[in-house]
């Protein structure tokens, strides 16, 4: 099984529980990790995951849509770049929120989810 990973895609969004986060936005960061069997099939596009299409669908839900909450956001993901690839036989999904809107220093605050495509799709 091989990995394909993009890590620290960056967008606008306005996901957030408190109304100024859906009014104001604020910058949000998604890691994807793709698992497929990508290995001896050849050098052909058609073997693997075209994964300017995975970005494409990502910055289509995470700036098209409004979430509540980031673990919410991290499961539509998932959720949609299974369906919309099925070369994918697992992924990961991670939603970084940098600026939350909480007191004190922090670095970072994320959501992770991993799902597995079921057995048979």
């Amino acid at each position: 099984m091989g990995k394909i990973a993009l890590s620290g895609l960056e967008f606008y969004g306005r996901h957030g529980v408190k109304p100024e986060e859906g009014a104001l936005g604020a910058r949000f960061i998604v890691d994807v990790e793709l698992e497929i069997a990508y290995e001896g099939k050849g050098d052909r596009l058609a073997a693997t995951v075209d994964y300017a299409e995975v970005h494409r669908l990502v910055a289509e839900v995470v700036t098209g849509e409004r979430f509540y909450l980031i673990e919410a956001l991290a499961d539509a993901l998932a959720e949609r770049l299974l369906r919309a690839f099925p070369r994918v036989e697992a992924l990961v999904v991670r939603v970084h929120k940098p600026h939350a809107p909480l007191p004190g220093v922090f670095r970072d605050v994320y959501a992770e989810v991993a799902k597995k495509r079921p057995a048979g799709e």
